[in-house]
């Protein structure tokens, strides 16, 4: 054991900046489910659909990252953006928390992607992928 520890503790320490940049990345898990979330009426542009779906019962917390980012974008593309934003504001304040996954397929914090949502919002610039 100390023959195996000594080298990772002296490689570790060898290079800072290369300690540093270490990131562990986990893959999805094979139980991950897929929320309803609206994500194939936003990716078809269906966006009344998609504000009608997630302001309904689809079974998640209404406090629901996933479901509060996908209901801005909805009402962003909508020209609604004062309930664009309060959705935003809504799922970066909200007490669920968790990385969601977004349609190019990177995870994300979910508070991190309704801060830049809301970001973009505010500068006018394209709206975050959408979370699925």
């Amino acid at each position: 054991m100390k023959k195996i520890l000594l080298p990772l503790f002296a490689l570790a320490f060898a290079n800072p900046a290369a300690a540093q940049s270490i990131v562990v990345v986990t893959a999805p898990q094979a139980d991950s489910e897929v929320l309803p979330v609206a994500y194939a009426e936003l990716k078809a542009g269906e966006n009344r659909a998609a504000v009608e779906k997630l302001t309904g019962d689809t079974g998640l917390d209404a406090r629901d990252p996933s479901r509060l980012i996908n209901l801005g974008t909805a009402y962003a593309r909508l020209g609604r953006t004062a309930e664009a934003a309060a959705a935003y504001d809504y799922a970066i304040g909200s007490p669920i928390r968790y990385d969601l996954e977004l349609a190019d397929g990177r995870y994300v914090d979910s508070r991190w992607a309704a801060r830049t949502a809301r970001a973009n919002l505010d500068t006018g610039r394209p709206l975050l992928a959408l979370a699925r």
